[in-house]
């Protein structure tokens, strides 16, 4: 029974980082929501994988959670600022898509090499766990770094999110006040996004990054 818990919880992790390469390839915001909705879903079902062979109940909720805000709540509401934005066209990156999708190739080998010595006494489920989060977390940050776009740096910040998540879980998990912290702080600071990119919007007409610093480079 061990390595079956080892083996799915591990094929779940890794989904969640072969999710995080869909969201960097996307070059479209929908087609980016709806990787985001993926992600979400995924973590959900290792989340409660993971309640299930640490027999720890109150991961489920932790599941729960993911799955009611991060795959169907979150998503949804970031389709709604898209369309009442109106901005569904292509995502501009930094360095194009190519070089983008090899660094993140790079970072998943780097949390390998760095990870798995450093926890090579622990729980061998816990050390896969926690060595392919940190992979979902530096592709979360590297596209918050390469995207021009105000909303898909919002995805890129719940990604990253979702691989803390992973990781807590994976080693034997966080207590649950913790976990309903987090959702709910998450959820105000994707409010205070909402709010951030109307008003964005509204005085700029854009939410391209890159036209925002041309903007302040003119008045400057």
């Amino acid at each position: 029974m061990h390595g079956l818990s080892f083996d799915i919880a591990h094929m779940l992790a890794g989904s969640l980082v072969l999710v995080s390469f869909l969201m960097l390839y996307q070059v479209r915001l929908t087609a980016l929501l709806h990787a985001l909705a993926l992600h979400a879903l995924v973590l959900a079902a290792s989340v409660a994988w993971q309640a299930h062979i640490q027999d720890a109940p109150h991961l489920y909720v932790t599941a729960a959670l993911a799955l009611g805000f991060k795959a169907a709540l979150i998503p949804w509401a970031l389709r709604r600022i898209v369309f009442r934005l109106g901005i569904h066209r292509e995502i501009e990156t930094v360095g194009g898509i190519g070089l983008t999708m090899l660094a993140g190739m790079a970072l998943v080998a780097l949390s390998l090499q760095v990870m798995l010595p450093v926890t090579a006494m622990e729980d061998p489920v816990a050390r896969e766990d926690v060595a392919l989060a940190l992979s979902v977390v530096l592709i979360g940050l590297l596209m918050m770094v390469t995207r021009r776009n105000a909303v898909s740096q919002v995805v890129g910040f719940l990604s990253l999110e979702n691989g803390i998540i992973l990781a807590a879980t994976g080693a034997r998990g966080m207590p649950l006040v913790v976990e309903i912290s987090v959702a709910f702080s998450v959820l105000i600071a994707f409010i205070v996004v909402g709010i951030f990119l109307f008003r964005i919007r509204e005085r700029f007409d854009t939410v391209d990054v890159g036209a925002l610093d041309a903007f302040r480079g003119g008045r400057a």
